[in-house]
């Protein structure tokens, strides 16, 4: 009987073990998000000027109305935040799918470039963004040489024209690794069989990276898109360090919108609507690409 029972606890432990040992850590995680998510949520419903003795009062919808239809300024920071991601991504995805190529074969000093290569990811954005704003210099900085040499403008940043461009340039310097290493561990993963049926049917080079090595590697690239889309999205450090928004608001994307309206004007009911807002984009966005993942 003893024995019975014995077995019918070690069946039970054995069933319910991979949602009993988790639990832990599955509730820690659903208390550290749930709360700030439900209270920025919460506040998003109120008008609270924080400097203001006033207690934040109902408003249900409005700042969301607002937001939505109202402030043209917020529109636009989206429009800008949209423009620094499309120019962002496909570029940091093309430049890392081809140093992750070029990085994937033998070749002497191989190891010391890639270490090299991947330096600037290790660096803090605050650090980087000082290097690059004595670049962009308008006066004395390198970029100023360089542009001088081609007979062009060296506004960079300085610029509303340029400031997107040039806060993208330095992303993607900074960034490019990290979707260069993805990929990289997508081409060390990926079959040889197909590649050797290949070469003995006599496909070239381009036909084999055409037909066999971009499908293979579309789960990894769309992996790495999806990490550098929510990331170029949340870019802020960069962004304040080098222009505060500007020049005027040429460069304000939802971030620096946000910051300003919570830290500066200290409306933190219509703060919290719009990352509710914001949240919202992200999630969107992960969502298609997710999908995409999935679909074949």
């Amino acid at each position: 009987m003893s024995q019975t029972k014995i077995a019918v606890k070690s069946g039970f432990s054995h069933r319910y073990a991979p949602y009993i040992f988790p639990m832990p850590a599955v509730i820690a995680i659903i208390v550290i998000i749930a709360f700030p998510l439900t209270y920025t949520v919460r506040m998003s419903l109120y008008d609270w000027f924080m400097m203001s003795r006033a207690l934040p009062y109902f408003v249900g919808m409005k700042n969301y109305y607002r937001l939505l239809f109202e402030d043209s300024r917020f529109l636009y920071t989206v429009v800008r935040t949209f423009y620094f991601v499309a120019l962002a991504v496909p570029l940091q995805t093309v430049l890392g799918l081809a140093c992750a190529l070029i990085f994937n074969k033998q070749f002497l000093g191989r190891g010391t470039l890639r270490v090299i290569f991947i330096l600037p990811m290790m660096a803090t954005p605050v650090a980087i963004a000082l290097i690059w704003i004595m670049i962009f210099h308008p006066m004395v900085g390198l970029g100023k040489y360089v542009m001088s040499l081609a007979g062009l403008s060296s506004l960079w940043i300085h610029s509303p024209k340029t400031v997107i461009p040039s806060l993208v340039m330095v992303d993607t310097w900074q960034w490019t690794p990290i979707m260069m290493l993805i990929i990289l561990g997508g081409l060390a993963a990926l079959p040889q069989e197909s590649f050797e049926a290949a070469l003995v049917d006599g496909a070239t080079k381009w036909q084999r990276f055409i037909y066999i090595t971009l499908p293979l590697l579309r789960p990894f690239i769309l992996v790495a898109i999806l990490f550098r889309l929510i990331d170029c999205l949340k870019t802020f450090d960069i962004i304040y360090i080098m222009t505060q928004g500007g020049p005027g608001e040429a460069s304000e994307t939802i971030n620096i919108y946000l910051f300003n309206t919570a830290f500066y004007w200290f409306h933190m009911g219509y703060a919290s609507s719009i990352v509710v807002i914001f949240l919202a984009i992200i999630l969107g966005f992960s969502l298609i690409l997710i999908k995409t993942r999935g679909a074949k």
